[in-house]
């Protein structure tokens, strides 16, 4: 059986140790951070949107469709995610974050492995030392389980994974496709050291 499978960029966030600037927009190597995800997750999916709750104006830019989450008040990504799973027309939805410009090429291969290796609905990475939870292959029948958990308060992203069944998928070998930016410092960092 095929599995359809489409892509969604989670720019949703405050980014409040960016100085309020948004992610996604902040420019690395001469281009909007979005820019280098796009390119990276393109070819690995049948379609890309982008999750924002602010500068949709900006995001709409990129040809690809944009949405707001459905819940109020920056719930942090799963809210961003559940939004992705209901507006889905896939099977599963890929999920990374917008501040991530070194994306791994084969991260939809490796995380679609898992989930049919494992007969599981939902598989994340791990680069050998910490799992990092916004980058996932999620199953679109998560979607009530997902509603259930945030309407009880829940926001913890990884809990709401392993009490699913989550499976950690081993990317040690590309760690460098998991260095995020958090600060305007850490950007500038990166820059140097590229």
């Amino acid at each position: 059986m095929t599995i359809t499978i489409s892509g969604v960029i989670l720019a949703g966030g405050k980014a409040r140790r960016m100085q309020g600037q948004d992610k996604g927009l902040v420019s690395f190597q001469g281009k909007p951070m979005i820019t280098h995800c796009l390119a990276r997750l393109l070819p690995q999916v049948s379609m890309v949107s982008i999750n924002a709750n602010r500068n949709h104006e900006k995001y709409v830019t990129y040809d690809v469709p944009v949405f707001a989450d459905d819940l109020p008040d920056f719930q942090g990504p799963l809210s961003g995610m559940l939004t992705a799973l209901k507006r889905a027309r896939t099977d599963y939805v890929l999920f990374v974050p917008c501040d991530n410009p070194f994306l791994s090429e084969h991260l939809c291969s490796r995380l679609l492995q898992a989930v049919q290796q494992h007969n599981t609905q939902l598989a994340y990475a791990n680069d050998g030392e910490r799992d990092h939870p916004t980058f996932c292959l999620m199953s679109r029948q998560l979607v009530a389980d997902l509603e259930e958990y945030l309407a009880k308060g829940q926001r913890r992203i990884l809990t709401f994974m392993q009490q699913q069944g989550g499976i950690a998928v081993d990317f040690s070998d590309e760690k460098n496709a998991f260095q995020n930016f958090n600060t305007l410092d850490d950007v500038r960092t990166m820059e140097e050291n590229a």
